[in-house]
């Protein structure tokens, strides 16, 4: 019933806005099946839990539905290429205890999982803090800037961190428009303009980064070959 529209209006054009449907959680595993087997490699899946607690708090918890969907479609170990992630720390903590499907914990800088109020996400990503999070977690899935200094793009070492206490690292977005790259990767024209995109992946993947989140995946490829 639902209809997608582009969620960046003042960057990027509306005119498909309402033309498609939102895919269920279903559609989407027979989509990425489909074209795994006319690629002969695997697609993954990366499935997050928005706002799990408070969809638990009114009786609607996600954690149920999400893993029925997942193994019921034969996702069931670490080696299928299906991640969860998630803001929030209980619900993974809840999925740990559920599946062997690998969970990822998000964090952005300056903020701190709802359902754990008296943690904070700097906190989590130091070195115990991250020992914590490999209790039961497999990777976290990070704002760039937790990887690249804001100013310099010069690595903060939380890559070495996260691999040390035995995580994978994912970062978060990559997206071309200068409104989101980092300063030393914007060019002239406005917010709109496209910078440097592939010079912030390269200091990514130089930050030693395992994945990459991104609207562009094409021109990452362009950017790490």
């Amino acid at each position: 019933m639902l209809r997608a529209v582009e969620r960046l209006p003042g960057l990027r054009s509306t005119a498909f806005d309402g033309q498609y449907e939102i895919p269920t959680l279903d559609e989407v595993i027979a989509l990425a099946r489909e074209m795994g087997e006319a690629r002969g490699r695997p697609v993954g899946l990366y499935p997050e839990t928005k706002h799990p607690g408070y969809f638990r708090s009114i009786g609607l918890p996600l954690e149920t539905p999400l893993l029925a969907a997942l193994h019921g479609a034969g996702f069931t170990s670490r080696e299928d290429p299906v991640w969860i992630q998630s803001f929030e720390v209980e619900n993974l903590r809840l999925l740990r205890e559920a599946t062997d499907l690998r969970l990822v914990q998000l964090a952005a800088p300056g903020g701190g999982p709802a359902d754990r109020p008296d943690l904070s996400y700097d906190a989590m990503m130091t070195p115990e803090g991250l020992a914590e999070i490999a209790s039961y977690a497999d990777a976290v899935g990070v704002a760039k800037t937790f990887v690249l200094d804001e100013t310099t793009a010069a690595p903060t070492g939380l890559v070495a961190r996260a691999h040390a206490a035995g995580l994978a690292v994912h970062v978060w977005t990559v997206r071309a428009e200068n409104a989101f790259l980092l300063p030393p990767f914007r060019t002239v024209g406005g917010p709109e303009a496209h910078g440097d995109l592939a010079g912030e992946v390269r200091a990514l993947v130089g930050a030693g980064v395992d994945g990459v989140f991104s609207d562009h995946p094409e021109a990452i490829l362009r950017a790490v070959r």
